[in-house]
């Protein structure tokens, strides 16, 4: 244990988290609209797009859960080795 954060500590660390959700939403709304493009702009029956929208969300989930662990969890690591 290393004691109570600092206030400046505690600051960095919400800033972190704000700025790890905020592109992760960016990045899974960029995702979502780049998958389900053809759902959205083309002609396709119902289940095509339901397969797209099914794809899209999946990947925009990933994305999100990929970006949002990126930037809390790699300094952790860089910090303590």
């Amino acid at each position: 244990m290393t004691g109570p954060r600092s206030q400046a500590e505690r600051d960095a660390l919400t800033v972190e988290i704000v700025f790890a959700l905020v592109t992760g939403a960016l990045l899974a709304a960029v995702l979502f609209v780049a998958v389900a493009s053809p759902a959205l702009f083309g002609e396709l029956g119902r289940a095509g797009e339901a397969a797209w929208r099914t794809a899209a969300a999946t990947a925009a989930t990933a994305g999100f859960a990929y970006r949002v662990m990126r930037v809390l969890w790699l300094p952790r690591k860089r910090r303590r080795g």
